[in-house]
């Protein structure tokens, strides 16, 4: 038998029996030969993680619009911490743990320069309108690879855009929608108490009385609680998913809705629609792959992916090129 062979042998053997295992699942819209060494699921982690959209999560916003400081998240660490939590849990309850990674790590690909600022704005003057998890499978199925796409399983794409709001296919796929609450409330808080905005004290006891008094008690809580529910129907106890959800009202109140923290962002909003609107008028400023997507679905559809695709510091570098006045400089000097 080949690696790939004995992975999936193993799998039938040691997961549990909602597990979604490789040998069995796994389709893909083109089909594709098989890999000697890795499960499809691997396959996809592997794709994601070496796409043009991954490594731009780096320069794109968590909550802080382009914070002066190293240690406040990106989207990138954000994905990396969802991908730690969901894999801590999947393994636990012995569950695919490479769908579940796959699923994490490709979560926020579609996610907007500026963060939910971007995609507010894109929603608001898309005419299809504008989801960032809609636009993860766009990314995954139309964009990468000049227009090929990734070509990723089924399981993969469907855990994919059900992060967010929608019941996944999957056990593995519904893990990343519970890890992705649980990392960014919890990252959230951190970054926020590290800029002075709150503190460990403000955070309401009711909460923290239940979930812990650190970063590291609360998560390893709310894991607890998931694991110890089992697989067959995931999910937190009563007790624990109300102190989370008072951590999350907490967190809109004083937070994610704060004007100290959002000073910039209606400057944010307005850079993202004029490149929008500048685009539209002049689509032949696309990069030529954006160009093939305007052929075929329209200036709208081309210039929202170009837009999505952007880092903050791109777009701001853009903008500045379109709208910003550069000083004269001799050509003699």
């Amino acid at each position: 038998m080949t690696v790939r062979e004995q992975t999936e042998v193993m799998e039938l053997g040691t997961l549990c029996d909602f597990a979604c295992t490789s040998k069995n699942s796994g389709r893909r819209a083109r089909p594709e030969p098989k890999c000697p060494i890795r499960t499809e699921f691997q396959r996809d982690r592997d794709r994601i993680l070496h796409s043009n959209s991954f490594r731009r999560l780096k320069h794109k916003t968590q909550v802080f619009l382009d914070p002066v400081g190293d240690h406040y998240r990106t989207r990138l660490t954000h994905t990396l911490e969802v991908s730690q939590i969901a894999r801590t849990i999947s393994r636990a309850l012995r569950l695919n743990e490479d769908l579940t990674e796959a699923v994490a790590l490709g979560h926020d690909l579609g996610h907007t320069p500026f963060g939910h600022a971007g995609e507010m704005v894109l929603n608001e003057i898309c005419p299809t309108g504008f989801t960032h998890y809609d636009q993860s499978v766009r990314v995954v199925d139309y964009i990468e690879k000049e227009g090929k796409g990734l070509n990723l399983t089924y399981e993969v794409k469907n855990g994919i855009v059900c992060h967010t709001n929608k019941i996944a296919a999957t056990r593995e796929g519904y893990i990343v929608r519970l890890a992705d609450k649980i990392a960014y409330i919890n990252h959230d808080i951190d970054d926020s108490i590290r800029a002075g905005m709150i503190t460990e004290n403000d955070l309401p006891k009711t909460a923290t009385d239940i979930l812990g008094h650190s970063k590291s008690e609360r998560i390893t809580t709310l894991i607890t609680s998931i694991i110890g529910n089992g697989a067959e129907n995931i999910h937190m106890s009563d007790e624990v998913e109300k102190a989370l959800g008072t951590l999350s009202d907490f967190m809109f109140a004083n937070v994610y809705r704060n004007s100290v923290a959002k000073a910039e962002e209606s400057k944010a909003k307005q850079l993202v629609e004029r490149l929008y609107r500048y685009f539209l008028k002049n689509p032949d400023k696309l990069p030529d792959d954006y160009k093939k997507i305007m052929a075929r679905l329209g200036p709208d559809r081309a210039v929202c992916d170009y837009i999505a695709g952007m880092t903050d510091s791109y777009a701001i570098s853009v903008y500045e090129e379109l709208y910003i006045p550069k000083g004269w400089r001799d050509a003699k000097l």
